[in-house]
């Protein structure tokens, strides 16, 4: 219901756009042929105050918001990934709704994109709200035989020497799944920590407890059609307060990857697709 909801919406905002911000068929064309193809590689130099100097340099690249559908192919999902992967990322991080519907038609395309990742850490992901709606189990299944690391309310170490830098994950908020004082169990008092949770405005619950540097989140789109000087007319629950960006929300940096699929209609105007790479500093 909240997935109709959030799809009829956004079809109103896409009429009123293209009604008002967009002229004629040539403008059709390129919010539904250009800008969904044209995905930007957005770079953030972070500074994670806990961070141990062996990891000053640290390439962390981020992908959300696959959307596997007629539309995210097999072909067009090999095409992101050889992006993703020309950015050389010490670690991918994925932060959740690999499919929009039908995990079972799209399980094998998703392991076969996935699976072709490549960083020295290896890739780890968390769960969206859309991978609970269609079948979280089938979405586990396909980050495992991908070769990813779930992340759904756990921890993970990466070392460098006797360094540390932790990198968790909650489930899906949305939906309900969400541990974090779990996740919080899991981790030493000391040393940096990267949160993946799919809803950014999870942040407003992660933040309070000044154990995580950085979250990094996907799930609004950016909006997927954002208009001059109004912004984005519709954007999802628990993705409004911190839609796309960066954002400081207490000690803590939050980032919202505007993803590289999208729900229906699959449009976006003024929102390109994106990956992020951050490169971690030291205070």
């Amino acid at each position: 219901m909240a997935a109709m909801s959030r799809r009829s919406m956004l079809k109103g905002a896409v009429q009123l756009a293209l009604g008002t911000a967009v002229l004629g068929v040539g403008g059709l064309v390129y919010a539904r042929s250009v800008e969904p193809e044209w995905i930007e590689v957005t770079r953030q130099r972070v500074v994670l105050p806990r961070l141990a100097a062996a990891f000053r340099g640290y390439r962390l690249v981020q992908l959300s918001d696959i959307h596997m559908d007629h539309w995210m192919t097999r072909d067009r999902l090999a095409g992101v990934v050889r992006l993703v992967n020309a950015q050389q990322a010490d670690l991918v991080a994925l932060t959740g709704d690999y499919v929009t519907h039908g995990y079972r038609r799209q399980h094998a395309n998703l392991v076969s994109g996935l699976g072709a990742l490549r960083a020295p850490d290896g890739v780890v992901g968390v769960l969206g709200n859309h991978d609970h709606w269609s079948s979280a189990e089938i979405a586990r299944r396909a980050l495992r035989d991908s070769g990813a690391i779930e992340l759904s309310n756990r921890a993970h170490r990466i070392r460098r020497g006797d360094a540390v830098l932790h990198v968790a994950g909650v489930d899906d908020y949305w939906t309900g799944h969400a541990r974090l004082e779990a996740v919080l169990g899991q981790l030493p008092a000391e040393g940096a920590a990267i949160l993946l949770a799919h809803e950014p405005d999870f942040a407003d619950i992660s933040a309070p407890s000044a154990r995580f540097d950085l979250q990094i989140s996907g799930h609004s789109h950016g909006g997927q059609v954002r208009l001059p000087l109004l912004g984005a007319p519709v954007l999802p629950p628990y993705g409004q307060k911190y839609p796309m960006g960066l954002y400081h929300v207490g000690s803590m940096l939050q980032y919202t990857n505007r993803g590289v699929g999208m729900l229906s209609p699959r449009v976006r105007l003024n929102c390109r697709p994106e990956i992020t790479v951050y490169t971690l500093e030291t205070a």
